[in-house]
Formats: structure tokens, C-alpha cells, sequence
């Protein structure tokens, strides 16, 4: 989420009085033999612009993240699953080639002598022609079989090859996507800092807006839910309020925006897409003056960040690191859309 609130005024007032004052504290300071520290100016727009693309940046970093894992893990059941059929079908093969073997032996033994005069010297002729009947529909029948079973096996073979690639290039996509959230987080730390350097006074009005329990916002009132699994997920989402924001995480112990919103609707039972990009095409889309508590709002032309409406014009969201989940008004940054589960 952006970073959308105005800061408290510095407190330093640039007027002549001020200006005085910080003389003499100067001067006062380098009589002790200190060093003047500057003076820490209050973040300027282009400031607040740096960490608005700095927590938005993170934020679709951490998506990409999210999407390149679970696409990940889909591939692993999948080469799991070939992996597990290819040597159910190998054990197979092994029986029939042991049972081939066989009969094999049978016939080379059978075969040092001509058909006829193997009949000609038989105790019992139609013994023989049952035997060498049946013999010629087993060997037919398993030669068929084992062509199939290898014609199988060199199609799983290729899948698993084909999977295993796949799996290896998103693996080096998720290393990729880890390596920008590093790059992003050492910006946010920086960005921080920067904040971190305002007077107490701006730094403390900063914190209380951080807080989940903002006393800027009315109360959410106590809207009915469409459905009984849309009130689940409220109440999921409301005891929720006051976790961290965890990179990649969707609970118990902290969130990322999607984390919170597939981690509250599984307390209802419902399973939803692990990211924003994917949760706003879980259900019927339906228009912002209609949403109704439980509903997904996803947020800007990507949707890379997504909050659950829960009434009285406020969603609950987890906003960006340092910002526990918490109420913000559901106009916080532009709508990208509804979506009703």
C-alpha cells in the first residue's frame, strides 16, 4: 500500500524567534567543545513521493513473489505426481520383462525342434497344440502390453523433463523476485531512516497513524455480511487487526495484503488465490457503491494490493511493512475493482 497521509507540521517554526534560538543552542553547544548536529528538515513532497513508490514497488515485488511460489509448488505436485506414475508403470514393465523372460526361455527350449516333429513325438498331441496355442496368445498379448507400457513411459519421461525445466526456470524467476524485494527493502529501510530523522513530535504523529487502533476513523459499524461465509471472513479479518506485515506471508502470525484475505476467508471455509492479481476474479465483480462487507477491493490498474470491505465507507488491510493490519478508509488510493466471493 502507498504511503498516502500528510505529516504533522515539524514543530520548527522558521521564523526570526526560532531562527535566534537555535543560534544561542548553537553557539552554547560549540562552547562545550560539541559538534552542531544540522538540523533535521521536515520531509519535503518529494520525500513522501520517494516512499509512496518505494512501499508500492514493494508491494507488487511481494505479489510477484506470491505468484512465481505458488506457480512453483504446482509444478512440484505435478513432477511429483509423474514421478510416482513413471515408477508405478517401470515396476510394471519389470514384471512383464521378468514374465517375457520366461516365456522366452520356454519357447527357445520348445524351438530346438520343428513344431511338427515336436508333435510327431508327443505323448499327447492335443496337450501340445493347447499349449503352443496358448504360448502364441500370452506372447502377443504381452508384447502388446509392454509396447504400450514403454510407449507410456517415454511420454512421462518427456513430462517430467518438461516439468522439471519449467520448475527450474521459476525457481531462478522467485531467486530473481527475492533479490528485488532485498533491493526494495533496503530503499524502504532508507526511507525509514529518513522518517525516523523527523522531530519527535512529527515521528510520534507518524507512529499514531501507523497504529491499527486510529482514533482518525469512525467506527465500522456493524453491516451484515451477504452471506454467512462473508461474516466468517469479516471476523476473521477484524481478529487479524494488529498483526504485522510479513513479506510472503498469509498467516497466523502475520500478512501480506493477499495473505490476509486468502488466510481470512480459509477460516470461512472458502479457498482463494494466493494473490491480489488472482482474488480479484475469485467471484461476481460488482460496483464500489454496492460493496458489501466481506467484499475484495483491489487497488491500482495492477492490482497489486487488496483489503476487505467491512462497512462504513473502511477496509481492513495489512498496509506495508511497519504498518500492522489494520482500518483505513476504503478510498485510501484508487480502485481497481470489487469483487464479491
Amino acid at each position: 500500500m502507498g504511503f498516502h497521509r500528510r505529516l504533522a507540521p515539524s514543530g520548527f517554526d522558521r521564523g526570526c524567534a526560532a531562527g535566534a534560538a537555535l543560534t544561542v543552542l548553537s553557539a552554547t553547544v560549540a562552547a562545550l567543545g560539541a559538534a552542531v548536529p544540522s538540523a533535521t528538515a521536515a520531509p519535503t513532497d518529494n520525500t513522501r513521493a520517494e516512499v509512496d513508490r518505494l512501499y508500492a514497488e514493494a508491494e507488487k515485488a511481494t505479489e510477484s513473489y506470491n505468484r512465481a511460489d505458488e506457480r512453483a509448488d504446482a509444478l512440484r505436485e505435478q513432477v511429483t505426481r509423474a514421478q510416482d506414475r513413471i515408477a508405478r508403470q517401470q515396476q510394471r514393465v519389470n514384471t512383464m520383462r521378468e514374465a517375457l523372460g520366461s516365456l522366452a526361455g520356454a519357447q527357445y527350449r520348445a524351438g530346438g525342434m520343428d513344431p511338427s516333429l515336436a508333435l510327431l513325438f508327443s505323448d499327447n498331441p492335443d496337450e501340445y497344440l493347447e499349449k503352443a496355442a496358448a504360448l502364441d496368445r500370452i506372447t502377443f498379448h504381452q508384447a502388446g502390453e509392454l509396447r504400450e507400457l514403454q510407449a507410456a513411459l517415454r511420454e512421462l519421461d518427456q513430462e517430467r523433463t518438461e516439468a522439471t525445466d519449467r520448475l527450474t526456470e521459476l525457481d531462478r524467476s522467485r531467486k530473481a523476485v527475492a533479490a528485488h524485494k532485498r533491493t526494495v527493502e533496503r530503499k524502504l529501510a532508507k526511507a525509514r531512516a529518513l522518517l525516523n530523522s523527523l522531530p519527535s513530535a512529527d515521528r510520534a504523529a507518524y507512529d499514531r497513524s501507523s497504529r491499527s487502533d486510529r482514533a482518525d476513523l469512525p467506527d465500522p459499524g456493524n453491516a451484515a455480511a451477504p452471506s454467512a461465509r462473508a461474516a466468517a471472513a469479516v471476523a476473521a479479518a477484524r481478529a487479524a487487526l494488529g498483526s504485522p506485515y510479513i513479506w510472503g506471508s498469509n498467516g497466523p502470525s502475520g500478512f501480506d495484503c493477499s495473505g490476509l484475505m486468502q488466510w481470512s476467508y480459509a477460516k470461512a471455509g472458502v479457498s482463494l488465490p494466493r494473490t491480489s492479481q488472482a482474488q480479484r476474479y475469485a467471484g461476481q465483480q460488482v460496483p464500489l457503491s454496492q460493496a458489501q462487507p466481506g467484499d475484495l477491493v483491489t487497488y491500482r490498474s495492477d492490482a497489486s494490493h487488496v483489503g476487505m470491505y467491512v462497512g462504513n465507507g473502511q477496509v481492513i488491510h495489512a498496509p506495508y511493512p511497519g504498518a500492522p493490519v489494520r482500518y483505513d478508509p476504503v478510498g485510501m488510493m484508487p480502485v481497481s475493482s470489487v469483487t464479491r466471493v
